[in-house]
């Protein structure tokens, strides 16, 4: 057993989303999701397992802060997962740093569940390929299982544990996109992704987003293809919006979005008609993620930071998958 280890792993953006679960327990969702794995936004996570015997308890520390045992416990319930597959009862010390805001849209839980998921079986020892760790990651978050995998990746909704795992579609290299994220709340949102797909079934609307994505799929699949940013636009800023009215019909309503996040989206489809090819997508947050390709990105950044509520901006081309690296946080 390595006994430490550490990883950095890069978050997503989902052109088709993930919204709401068919088996709470395993984690399984009601949809196939596509995404883009981020080089510009990770999360950096050091495991070392106390096989001294030292901790009485798993210790987590994330971007400096130490976690109290009640807000560990989704935290903790992912290292005894690792702990049944290893067979071990040992303890954890943890420390994590993200380097773009925590629990704000931006998909922390995708990057940090999958850096806890690699750098806690790498410490134990674990030789799992990466789509075995794709399947442990999703049961941590589901979005974590596509961070298994570098470049633009679908997770595949399965019907277990074995099946319901992301693979590769295209490199980072494949197609020079670029994220450009509008931070408009570095905040904690108030309610977590997984607060939210546990209610999204109360959703009247829930049933139609399901039943549009037998075509907006395809066509994603068919955009990433041609490398065809006009086609995959319309198709994931549709697809946003159709989640989020879930999100709002839902019972009790989540409504995530801030005064700032309409302006960047009224903005968006302005410089749009004025012909700047940029699309927007929205994750379980405020904060507005911004698609077009690599030779508009500066003139897109630029327009940006024009925008009053726009606090901060995070510009990403494709990521790689987890990365192993030599030096640890702690």
């Amino acid at each position: 057993m390595d006994n430490k280890a550490t990883f950095r792993v890069g978050s997503n953006i989902a052109f088709i989303k993930y919204w709401g679960v068919a088996d709470p327990a395993l984690n399984l969702p009601l949809n196939n999701s596509i995404s883009m794995t981020l080089a510009a936004a990770h999360t950096t996570t050091t495991v070392r397992w106390d096989s001294e015997g030292r901790l009485n308890e798993d210790e987590f520390t994330i971007d400096d802060v130490r976690f109290t045992r009640e807000r560990a416990d989704r935290l903790v319930r992912h290292l005894n997962r690792l702990r049944r597959v290893a067979g071990v009862e040992i303890r954890a010390q943890v420390v994590s740093r993200n380097n773009f805001p925590m629990a704000s849209g931006i998909a922390s839980s995708a990057s940090g569940f999958a850096a806890l998921t690699v750098a806690g079986c790498a410490a134990l020892g674990l030789q799992l390929n990466n789509t075995e760790l794709s399947a442990l990651a999703r049961q941590g978050s589901g979005s974590a299982s596509r961070s298994l995998f570098g470049g633009f990746v679908e997770w595949e909704r399965g019907l277990d544990h074995r099946s319901s795992v992301a693979r590769q579609l295209y490199p980072p290299d494949y197609w020079p996109l670029m994220d450009i994220v509008a931070v408009v709340s570095g905040a904690e949102k108030q309610v977590s992704s997984e607060g939210g797909h546990q209610i999204a079934a109360t959703s009247p609307l829930l049933a139609g987003r399901l039943s549009s994505l037998d075509f907006a799929l395809p066509d994603v699949r068919q955009a990433l293809a041609e490398r065809n940013l006009a086609r995959l636009g319309p198709v994931l800023e549709q697809d946003a919006l159709a989640m989020h009215a879930v999100m709002m019909t839902s019972t009790p309503s989540l409504l995530y979005w801030q005064p700032g996040t309409l302006e960047v989206l009224q903005a968006v489809r302005q410089w749009r008609t004025a012909g700047l090819p940029v699309y927007f997508t929205i994750d379980a947050g405020p904060n507005v993620h911004l698609i077009c390709e690599a030779r508009d990105a500066a003139a897109v950044q630029a327009k940006l930071q024009t925008l009053a509520s726009v606090q901060s901006v995070i510009v990403s081309p494709p990521g790689p998958g987890p990365e192993r690296l030599a030096t640890h946080l702690f």
